[in-house]
């Protein structure tokens, strides 16, 4: 290669061109500290942070990041890694000394939750990770911050718990009340809602009590589904959301399942919740797990090794929360006995606080995919072959057989005494269908975030 290359401009644009081919949560896991430390004679050696970037790199992302760098610099044959571990340690130490150091010395002030807001400042996009999983609905955040009350109102996020949804909508208030000083941003749950509603009645204060929410330009209400049978409640909501929509003023919503789905909720407010942009927030893949997993390790000022970070991510499954408690408690661990954290610490962490998954019974599946598609529960037993019939009666084999387990001769005698052969094709059809079908990707998501809750 030629002397004169700037080799920080080389890797800038090259790094350009992988962020446009990889997801968020990829690039910012693995390309996050890398620069070009030499180039000579057609060889760029690239620095690192750790061994388990150096090795993910060079299996994962090799051809990848080789293509790059000859698309703009044709000399280039060989890319060689190297840990660069005194850079590295010198900015651990930093951070080290910034989490546990400075930690207990930090005011309340600037990690307790705002009481005018009541929106806690830790949840800010900064610290979102960002994967397969949740880009649609972070992309959706991002918009409503940039025309709240136009882009996207109501914004309504839905999924199971700890998947991160509080984090997304607090993070929308954060931004807005820190770009727009402004703007009046008001978050709470909506069982704050109820009860405010519930001693306003008491009280005979139905005035101040409907004033005080009209007055906001951003509102919102995280998991709406306890409004279900709450029909004084729903009323209010109801008429605010009309206030504030009329207004232009933006809604945000959150619930574990779609609006439209949640039983007990009045027609009417459902249309309203479903009338903007109503997302999923599913489990969050392998991959976003392990980026999860170094992001939150690396904001306490760890390096988990390869080996802990795949088995960590291989065997928490589906809860972002579970998997922060996890990360936290090895932490501890590891600086209580003054080593690195190893699978053996993960698999006894694992036996000891991994609750095991709820089993359900295969006619609650039935029901909740039947109330999903809304066909009656008889219908999938029955020999019909109807084909909005034979649809959920295969999504529903499906499920049985890849989250359950259960074998194929039981699914087919518990579905109308079907015979197995007819659960393997079913089984197949559904399993061949999702990689090209998009849409069914996205029902059986839906379902299964239900079927968790």
């Amino acid at each position: 290669m030629s002397a004169t290359i700037d080799y920080k401009q080389l890797w800038q644009s090259v790094l350009v061109e992988i962020e446009l081919s990889v997801s968020k949560a990829n690039f910012a896991t693995w390309f996050k500290d890398t620069r070009i430390v030499k180039g000579d004679e057609g060889i760029v050696v690239l620095s690192v942070p750790n061994a388990f970037v150096k090795e993910w790199l060079a299996t994962k992302y090799h051809s990848t990041i080789l293509k790059g760098l000859r698309n703009i610099e044709s000399s280039v044959h060989t890319v060689e890694y190297v840990v660069n571990k005194e850079e590295f340690k010198r900015k651990d130490d930093v951070v080290l000394r910034e989490t546990f150091g400075a930690t207990k010395e930090l005011p309340l002030s600037e990690v307790e939750v705002n009481k005018e807001d009541n929106l806690n400042p830790r949840y800010t996009f900064n610290s979102f990770v960002v994967g397969p999983f949740n880009e649609l609905a972070h992309a959706a955040a991002q918009a409503v911050i940039k025309k709240p009350g136009i882009m996207y109102n109501p914004l309504f996020i839905y999924g199971s718990t700890g998947h991160g949804k509080t984090h997304l909508i607090q993070a929308v208030g954060n931004h807005i009340k820190t770009s727009t000083p402004g703007k009046r941003v008001y978050y709470m749950t909506s069982e704050q809602f109820g009860q405010d509603c519930m001693n306003a009645l008491r009280n005979q204060k139905m005035n101040i009590f409907k004033e005080k929410y009209r007055k906001y330009d951003v509102l919102i209400v995280d998991d709406i589904q306890f409004f279900s049978d709450k029909q004084k409640f729903q009323e209010e909501l109801f008429h605010l959301f009309n206030t504030l929509y009329d207004n232009n003023k933006q809604i945000i919503f959150s619930s574990d399942r779609h609006p439209h789905l949640i039983v007990g909720l009045e027609d009417r407010l459902k249309s309203r919740l479903a009338a903007g942009m109503t997302v999923d927030i599913p489990a969050p893949d392998k991959e976003s797990r392990m980026a999860i997993i170094i992001a939150k390790a690396s904001q306490q000022g760890f390096n988990l090794s390869k080996e802990v970070v795949e088995h960590l991510a291989h065997t928490v499954n589906g809860n972002i929360r579970e998997l922060e408690g996890a990360i936290n408690a090895l932490v501890c661990h590891s600086q209580l006995k003054g080593k690195e954290v190893s699978v053996i610490d993960v698999r006894n962490y694992i036996k000891s606080n991994v609750r095991p998954k709820k089993s359900m019974a295969v006619k609650d599946v039935v029901k909740i995919v039947s109330d999903f598609y809304n066909i009656k529960e008889d219908s999938i037993y029955e020999k019909t072959r109807h084909k909005e019939i034979i649809k959920p009666r295969q999504v529903i084999m499906y499920i049985l057989r890849e989250d359950m387990s259960i074998s194929y001769p039981s699914i087919g005698q518990k579905l109308g005494g079907r015979d197995h052969t007819t659960v393997i094709h079913s089984c197949e059809k559904i399993k061949n269908e999702l990689k090209n079908d998009q849409s069914l990707a996205d029902e059986i998501s839906q379902i299964r975030n239900i079927l968790t809750v």
